[in-house]
């Protein structure tokens, strides 16, 4: 049966519509695939990008916790380098101290003998008051020099207190008893000590009253004019009265040499 013209020509358009749609499939086709492709890569990259910029924060961290520890270091590095001078320092000032030490040690020790020689011939020439107590200070500080027990620092110590109980004397008037050999007859008597000045003394009744004469180094007696004063100055002495003035001999100043 023979085709009409309209039927001929929808099949020539549908023919012509299918090989258009042919001709144009493949590069349409193409060019997804192609987008598809551009859009994977961009975002392997992104991903790329990201990672990179993520070990980037974690670098700069790393960079700004290691510069913060580098200058923490440094500072603590001065810190010890200023501990160490300083105790160079201190070590030089001890090594110092330590030999002034040992050579004040080997002086010392020469003085302190000096010292203790010449409190000794001091007491020896002097007034003879309290002799008992004063020869068995200094023999005392004679068994303390050679004690290895002791330190030098010690003795120095006590030679000087022995000095300055020595010095007391000349300033301070003193009553006290104790046993006078006068003509080869020893008996108790009171004691007057007006500094180093004068040195009397008087029996318990009275009887005799004298003085130390410098000079001849020996006791000697006074008039009984003197008996009342020499009472009164034992009294003052005890602080049993008030001071007042003594009539009393007093030998005279020796030359300054």
């Amino acid at each position: 049966m023979a085709l009409s013209h309209r039927m001929v020509l929808h099949l020539i358009t549908a023919g012509l519509c299918l090989i258009v749609t042919s001709a144009y499939s493949d590069p349409l086709s193409s060019a997804i695939k192609v987008e598809t492709a551009t859009n994977s890569a961009a975002i392997q990259s992104q991903k790329k990008i990201d990672g990179l910029s993520d070990k980037t924060k974690n670098m700069l961290n790393q960079y700004r916790s290691a510069t913060h520890q580098i200058e923490t270091l440094t500072t603590y590095n001065k810190h010890l380098n200023d501990l160490l001078n300083s105790q160079k320092l201190e070590k030089s000032s001890i090594e110092q101290q330590l030999k002034d030490i040992e050579t004040t040690q080997r002086e010392i020790v020469p003085l302190i003998l000096r010292m203790l020689d010449s409190l000794d011939k001091f007491v020896a020439l002097d007034l003879p008051f309290l002799p008992e107590e004063r020869r068995k200070r200094i023999a005392k500080l004679k068994e303390m020099i050679v004690r290895a027990d002791v330190t030098n620092a010690e003795k120095f110590r006590r030679i000087l207190e022995a000095y300055q109980i020595e010095n007391d004397y000349g300033n301070t008037i003193e009553a006290y008893r104790a046993d006078l050999t006068l003509k080869g007859e020893s008996s108790s008597v009171d004691f007057l000590r007006l500094g180093r000045v004068a040195l009397y003394y008087q029996r318990f009744d009275g009887s005799e009253t004298g003085y130390w004469d410098k000079e001849l180094k020996q006791w000697q007696t006074l008039s009984d004019d003197y008996r009342n004063a020499i009472r009164n100055g034992l009294r003052i002495a005890r602080k049993e009265t008030a001071p007042d003035l003594l009539a009393l001999p007093i030998p005279a100043a020796e030359a300054g040499q």
